[in-house]
C-alpha cells in the first residue's frame, strides 16, 4: 500500500511538469534526427518511470497512435497501412473492447512481428482511477485522471437486473444550467471517443463476479451533442459486436436540446434512445434555468421532436428536475399537457 502511495504521489507531481515542459520538447525533438539507439534510450527512461503521464508524454513524443476510440473501419485501414489484412484489424477491436486488454504483447492471435509494428507506431490509452465513492443503495461514483491532467467523473446506478452506467462527454460544460454542478466548472475540453469508451472499459475492470454493464447513459458532465463527431463514434463502438455489443435502446443520449445536431443525428441514421432535459413546460422558466433555450426556444424544440423520423416502438423521454420553491404541484399536471404530436413520452 506505502508502495501504491508514493507512485501516486510521484506521479501527482510529475505531472505538471511534463504539461509544463511537453511542448518545449516536442519542438526540438521534432526538429531532432534521432538515431534508432536514441529513440530506443528514450522510450527505455519513459518505461522505467513507472509512471503513466511520462510514459504517456514518451509515446506522444513517438509519434503514436491511439487506439482507443477507434471504430471497426479504422482498425481495419489502420491494419492494412501496417502491410496487414483487414481483418487483422476487427482482430485488434476485439482483443481491445470485449477483452479490455492494455498491451500489445496480450494479443495472442497475433503474430509476434505484427505485435512489434503495433508497440513501434500505436498505443493504447487508459483512464486513471483517482477515487471511487459508494453510497448506501450501491451507487458508485469514479472519478477519472486523463492525459492532460484534466479529471471526469462516471456514475454506476444498480436499479434490479440493470446496471447503468453514466458516462461525461466533456470536461466541464459550457450550457450553463443554474441547476448544474458540471456548469459552474465552465468548459475546458471535449473528450475524445477513446475518454468516452475508456470510462466504460474502467468500470467493468472494477467489476466483481458476474456484474455487467447493461446500460450506457450519456448524462454525465458536459453535452453530448456539443460533441457531435466523438460521441457518435463512441456510440459505434458500443454497439459493434465486436465492440461493446450493446442493443441502441440500451444507449441514451441525453442533450439540453441542440436542434441541429439533433437533427443531424437522426439524418445520420444513429440510433439510440433520446432524453431531452426539459425541466420546465414554458418557455419563460426554461430559459431562467437554461441559457440554451433562448438560442432554441422550448417551442422550437418541441416542433423539432414532432418532426424527427422516430420509429414506431421508440420514445422520446424528458427530464424533469424538480426545484424547490420554483414549481407549483401541479407542474407535473403542465408538463402532461405538452402537445406533442401524439408522440409518446
Amino acid at each position: 500500500a506505502s508502495d501504491v502511495y508514493k507512485r501516486q504521489k510521484l506521479e501527482q507531481l510529475a505531472r505538471p511538469i511534463v504539461e509544463r515542459i511537453r511542448e518545449p520538447i516536442l519542438r526540438t525533438l521534432r526538429d531532432a534526427k534521432l538515431t534508432p539507439a536514441e529513440v530506443d534510450r528514450i522510450i527505455l527512461i519513459g518505461g522505467q518511470t513507472k509512471m503513466p503521464s511520462v510514459q504517456r508524454f514518451i509515446e506522444e513524443i513517438m509519434g503514436k497512435k491511439d487506439l482507443m476510440g477507434m471504430t471497426r473501419s479504422e482498425l481495419q485501414h489502420l491494419a492494412e497501412e501496417l502491410g496487414e489484412r483487414a481483418f487483422r484489424g476487427r482482430q485488434i477491436m476485439r482483443w481491445l473492447y470485449q477483452k479490455g486488454v492494455t498491451s500489445f504483447s496480450e494479443m495472442s492471435d497475433l503474430s509476434k512481428s505484427f505485435r512489434q509494428k503495433l508497440s513501434e507506431s500505436c498505443r493504447i490509452g487508459r483512464l486513471e482511477v483517482l477515487q471511487v465513492e459508494t453510497s448506501r443503495d450501491g451507487t458508485r461514483k469514479f472519478l477519472f485522471g486523463l492525459e492532460d491532467g484534466q479529471a471526469i467523473e462516471s456514475v454506476l446506478i444498480p436499479d434490479q437486473e440493470r446496471l447503468t452506467l453514466c458516462v461525461s462527454t466533456q470536461v466541464g460544460c459550457a450550457m450553463g444550467c443554474k441547476f448544474c454542478v458540471t456548469a459552474q466548472m465552465g468548459f475546458s475540453r471535449n473528450l475524445t471517443s477513446g475518454e468516452i469508451l475508456g470510462q466504460i472499459l474502467e468500470v467493468r475492470r472494477l467489476l466483481k463476479g458476474s456484474q455487467r454493464i447493461t446500460n450506457v447513459v450519456l448524462m454525465g458532465m458536459g453535452e453530448p451533442l456539443a460533441n457531435y463527431p466523438e460521441v457518435v463514434k463512441a456510440i459505434e463502438v458500443m454497439q459493434d459486436d465486436l465492440g461493446f455489443g450493446l442493443s441502441y435502446r440500451r444507449i441514451t443520449l441525453s442533450t439540453v436540446g441542440l436542434i441541429p445536431e439533433l437533427e443531424r443525428l437522426f439524418k445520420d441514421g444513429v440510433r439510440c434512445r433520446i432524453a431531452i432535459s426539459l425541466n420546465a413546460p414554458d418557455q419563460g422558466t426554461r430559459s431562467f434555468l437554461m441559457p440554451v433555450s433562448h438560442r432554441y426556444p422550448l417551442q422550437q424544440l418541441l416542433d423539432c421532436c414532432r418532426r424527427l423520423p422516430l420509429p414506431s416502438r421508440d420514445r422520446f423521454t424528458f427530464e424533469y428536475v424538480m426545484i424547490c420553491l420554483l414549481y407549483t404541484s401541479d407542474a407535473a399536471d403542465e408538463l402532461d399537457g405538452v402537445d406533442l404530436g401524439g408522440r409518446r413520452i
